[in-house]
């Protein structure tokens, strides 16, 4: 098969093609590195033409107000294009529990493009994977105040990249789903917990304070961010992952 990996040189697309084409497929990356732009449309048209499956893994700029229009227009001109080429397979990455979470704007973003799919003229597959285990250091530092990292008790359940990508690249080989596939990681630990665990083996001289108001999870509510029912659940632990 061939696939169009939009967003191919990112965190998750670099190892999609990679696992795909080590399966014998013709994956191909693209980004604004290689002409195309997802906003401007600019080589939209020529990444698709031929391809199999489109595999959309671009993200906004921004988890701001300005995130639902990149990714209205982002869907818009991807799927005209993929339609146009006569593409049979259309394959986005979400959140897992980003419908649960509407006070914050980047995941009413993700919410709109997934229905933009769902009401496309194209058959399509969603993957709905919990929060990276590559992104806690990230949600640590948008809180820390000198050594002092103020982070809430919200459940998470981190999932390393490699295991998303693994879930992405399989679910594009197959037959669309039309609906979708969660998969979140074997571990759910509050985010104050993560935060220890994290400085535990790798200190850095600051120390986690738990405050329930603190950050972008605050916004959180329970335990909607994990997997529920039949999801499937990754291999990989955090604390081995951090080892």
């Amino acid at each position: 098969m061939k696939f169009a990996v939009i967003g191919g040189t990112g965190l998750i697309g670099s190892q999609v093609v990679k696992k795909l084409n080590a399966a014998g497929h013709e994956a191909v990356p693209h980004s604004p590195a290689t002409g195309v732009d997802v906003i401007t449309g600019q080589g939209v048209e020529e990444a698709v033409t031929g391809a199999d499956c489109i595999v959309n893994l671009t993200n906004s700029p921004t988890f701001d107000d300005a995130s639902p229009a990149f990714f209205q227009t982002s869907m818009d001109n991807l799927l005209a294009a993929g339609h146009k080429g006569g593409v049979g397979h259309f394959v986005i990455l979400s959140i897992v529990g980003a419908d649960q979470v509407p006070d914050l704007a980047y995941y009413r973003a993700k919410v709109l493009q997934e229905d933009l799919l769902k009401a496309g003229p194209i058959p399509y597959s969603i993957v709905h994977a919990t929060q990276f285990m590559e992104f806690i250091d990230a949600f640590m530092s948008w809180t820390t105040e000198g050594d002092t990292v103020r982070l809430p008790t919200t459940p998470l359940q981190p999932i390393a990249a490699q295991d998303v990508s693994d879930t992405v690249a399989e679910v594009a080989a197959g037959p669309p789903l039309n609906g979708t596939l969660s998969v979140g990681g074997p571990d759910v630990h509050p985010l104050d917990e993560l935060g220890r665990i994290t400085l535990n083996a790798r200190p850095d001289g600051r120390t986690v304070i738990t405050d329930d108001t603190a950050g972008m999870f605050a916004a959180v509510d329970g335990d909607v961010l994990t997997t529920k029912g039949d999801a499937r659940i990754a291999p990989t632990h955090y604390t081995d992952w951090l080892t």
